[in-house]
């Protein structure tokens, strides 16, 4: 770990940054299974749910920056490599060649529930080891992610 003027003790810290490199890994994830269904999506109420990819994509490519931003302010590294990725995402490949608007819903629909679910535990994993603003944080994400998965159910019925 980095020297840091932070308060929080050491152990603390390196808990913390752990936590914050286990979802950063996922967001990455996320973040790239939502660009592929964006890039990739097909069919009647195309347009709509090429945007919503779009827009949750950026979402998600903030609680990235978030998560990275935070285990740094720690005196941790930010572990966001692809190949890291690959190694500690914790969500379900995505299916590469579905086409279908509802293919990609139920898809996304399903990652973002899994990363929601995730950041609800972190929640209680850093309050319980006294990492307060990380917890915060993890609340910000989840109330985000829960945004983010109601808009894109919400196109459940119009695909």
């Amino acid at each position: 770990m980095q020297t840091t003027h932070n308060t929080l003790k050491a152990e603390t810290r390196q808990s913390s940054i752990l936590l914050l490199n286990k979802h950063l890994a996922a967001a990455i994830d996320l973040h790239a299974q939502v660009k592929q269904a964006h890039w990739n999506v097909r069919g009647a109420g195309f347009m709509p749910v090429h945007l919503l990819f779009d827009s949750v994509s950026t979402e998600v490519e903030n609680y990235s920056d978030m998560l990275a931003e935070r285990a740094g302010g720690l005196g941790g590294t930010a572990n966001g490599t692809v190949q890291t990725v690959v190694e500690r995402s914790f969500l379900v490949p995505y299916a590469l060649g579905l086409a279908d608007v509802k293919e990609h819903i139920f898809a996304i629909s399903a990652a973002l529930a899994a990363f929601g679910q995730s950041t609800r535990d972190a929640i209680s994993e850093a309050t319980a080891f006294g990492d307060l603003g990380t917890a915060d944080m993890f609340t910000q994400i989840t109330r985000g992610i829960d945004k983010q998965l109601w808009f894109v159910e919400s196109h459940i019925f119009q695909a």
